[in-house]
């Protein structure tokens, strides 16, 4: 068994976020991303079939959830986003990476 870090392994660019699948079953999947100044694109929002735990780790984030106010997400900020809660990135931090673990899962 070896062990891994969630800070490793970041490239020196980011044309894009870079999402890593750290861990997949049946029901869970834990993915690491990494962002630096991105966001989604105008008018796309995120409409998942399963629920998204999602913690910032380092940098800093918002977060725009459909019907409510922006929610801003600093290192060890947290949110449950339910499944088919229309939600996106308004926002990551330009001056560093934000490096975030989101836990995807059904009930």
């Amino acid at each position: 068994m070896t062990t891994e870090n969630l800070f490793d392994a970041v490239p020196a660019e980011l044309p894009e976020e870079l999402f890593t699948t750290l861990h997949r079953s049946n029901c869970l999947r834990i993915e690491r991303i990494v962002s630096h100044g991105h966001a989604s694109a105008p008018g796309f929002w995120y409409d998942q079939d399963e629920h998204e735990w999602v913690i910032v780790l380092r940098g800093a984030a918002v977060i725009e959830l459909a019907g409510d106010e922006p929610v801003e997400l600093r290192p060890g900020s947290y949110l449950n986003i339910p499944a088919h809660a229309k939600h996106r990135v308004a926002s990551t931090s330009r001056t560093e990476r934000t490096v975030w673990l989101a836990i995807h899962y059904r009930d």
